[in-house]
């Protein structure tokens, strides 16, 4: 199959917005899509198979990790998530863009298999911000903030191993950042030919 779209991974410290800023992104350009990731672990109230995640027993997500089907994949506090790479390899030959919203740890095993995957990392304006972001949420505790603080410094510390950094202070021109990345990408000379294989014949045609 012909891949036509991009494969893009999106990293970020917990409370930098990269799940917002995706949200809108996907209102806004109806070519980009999100991998829904599959995970063993239980489904929680309100979530939807498929939608949320895959969800799949362990013995599934370990037959698919034998049978070589994940981009990549982790183990998080007991419970496992994994990328199909049958499922993303299908979007990008639809000429859709896939993000892939996961750690730098994952990212990294995406290289190796798909070294032409454009990295993204979104970070906060400042520490103070971040941790204003986090407790702003009122559902943790200050140890498991602070925890999450501590995990966002060591997240920030590979932000250079990605190709792309954006800042999120002012959400509207954030989001105008990212967007300008999915849309100069479509614009190369190698894409436009393959779309518009008609009209570039059209015009080179002798009169």
């Amino acid at each position: 199959m012909q891949q036509l779209g991009h494969l893009y991974i999106v990293s970020a410290p917990s409370g930098a917005g990269k799940t917002s800023l995706v949200k809108a992104l996907l209102k806004r350009d109806p070519q980009v899509v999100v991998s829904v990731s599959h995970t063993t672990r239980p489904m929680r109230e309100g979530e939807q198979d498929g939608v949320d995640y895959n969800f799949v027993s362990r013995e599934t997500f370990d037959a698919k990790i034998e049978d070589g089907l994940f981009l990549e994949y982790a183990e998080v506090f007991g419970n496992k998530y994994g990328t199909s790479q049958v499922w993303v390899r299908e979007q990008l030959a639809k000429g859709l863009d896939v993000i892939l919203e996961i750690d730098w740890q994952g990212a990294s095993q995406v290289r190796r298999l798909m070294p032409g995957a454009r990295s993204i990392f979104i970070l906060p304006p400042s520490r103070a911000v971040l941790e204003e972001r986090l407790r702003g949420r009122g559902t943790d505790t200050d140890d498991v903030i602070e925890r999450r603080l501590s995990e966002a410094v060591a997240e920030m510390s590979h932000y250079a191993e990605f190709d792309f950094l954006i800042i999120n202070d002012q959400f509207d021109v954030a989001l105008d950042d990212l967007a300008s990345l999915f849309r100069g990408a479509r614009l190369t000379q190698t894409l436009q030919q393959q779309r518009h294989q008609a009209l570039l014949a059209d015009l080179l045609s002798k009169l």
